[in-house]
């Protein structure tokens, strides 16, 4: 075959092969930009029903809220989190990572407004105290990121402003910490423990019985992991919040979340699952770090859990 009748027959192949690269650019291009412009401000509002509440008592609604990651200029998400309070919850719970900017504070106690008026509580999480870093995203697939924080000691956030705000509103500090919470029809005996992404959590300094006599059994944490699941599940916590996954923040179709960076399975990495003889609320979180910031089929969200009566035996 003469050379230019190889090159003849070559063209349509080299055709065929620009048109397929110029696909797949096209695609990721367009993946990317829904990823980041639109399903990252797509923000919704999930609900569950749940009978966990002692016969005769009032329904009780909370609203769980965690993984803000706030960084000055984040508009929707700021007014997302204003408009929760036309929910009319009853408590409300935050798990933590809240922050992502030393100057995100302010805006976020503003954007919280009338609900730190309503009965609530919070912890931490890793992000409330050590300012985010750039970190190959493909790592995730075979480590966590808990090793990042074992060379950084000393915290670049304003986390004890964001904690003194929430408090000073009348927010109960569950970090290490259980007491009870009054809402106008409930007792909730909550307790809840700092971040253990970050070693700082210390499960004896809430450890024990829940309180039997309060209308509601509440754990709340930043990661949800295993370990510290097991130990509010024995004592009796009925259901356990916690955050920090992100749903997987990056999710396939049909399949779900592909990392959770922490101990918790993959199909309990998300949304609400029994856990022995719990129930475990995982948030699929309102913000994503300022270097990664896409969600794919894992919207950004807040979620309603109201709670009530159990049926008679």
């Amino acid at each position: 075959m003469s050379p230019s009748a190889a090159a003849r027959r070559a063209h349509p192949l080299l055709r065929a092969v620009g048109r397929a690269a110029a696909v797949t650019a096209v695609t990721g291009a367009a993946g990317i930009g829904y990823a980041s412009v639109i399903e990252r401000n797509w923000f919704r509002l999930r609900h569950h029903t749940l009978p966990l509440l002692p016969p005769g008592s009032a329904r009780l609604r909370i609203l769980h809220l965690s993984d803000a990651h706030l960084t000055p200029g984040r508009r929707m998400l700021l007014d997302f989190v204003r408009s929760l309070d036309a929910t009319n919850p009853d408590l409300v719970i935050n798990t933590g990572d809240s922050l992502a900017h030393p100057d995100a504070v302010a805006p976020f106690i503003d954007a919280l407004g009338p609900l730190l008026e309503r009965p609530g509580g919070f912890v931490y999480g890793s992000n409330d105290m050590f300012s985010p870093t750039f970190k190959n995203p493909a790592r995730y697939l075979w480590r966590s990121s808990k090793s990042d924080y074992r060379q950084r000691r000393d915290p670049d956030l304003p986390w004890q402003e964001l904690g003194d705000a929430m408090s000073a509103s009348g927010w109960l500090d569950l970090n290490n910490f259980k007491g009870h919470l009054k809402t106008a029809g409930s007792t909730v005996a909550v307790a809840g423990i700092n971040d253990s992404h970050i070693e700082l959590d210390d499960y004896d300094a809430v450890a024990g019985p829940a309180d039997r006599g309060a209308d509601l059994r509440l754990g709340v944490m930043h990661a949800p992991e295993p370990a510290n699941l097991d130990r509010f599940a024995a004592d009796g916590y009925q259901l356990l919040l916690a955050g920090h996954t992100h749903g997987g923040q990056l999710c396939l179709p049909f399949y779900g979340t592909l990392v959770t960076n922490c101990g918790i399975d993959r199909p309990r990495a998300w949304g609400l699952n029994r856990y022995g003889r719990s129930w475990l609320h995982v948030s699929g979180g309102l913000g994503t770090s300022p270097y990664a910031p896409v969600r794919f089929c894992c919207r950004p969200e807040a979620t309603i859990l109201d709670l009530h009566p159990a049926p008679a035996p």
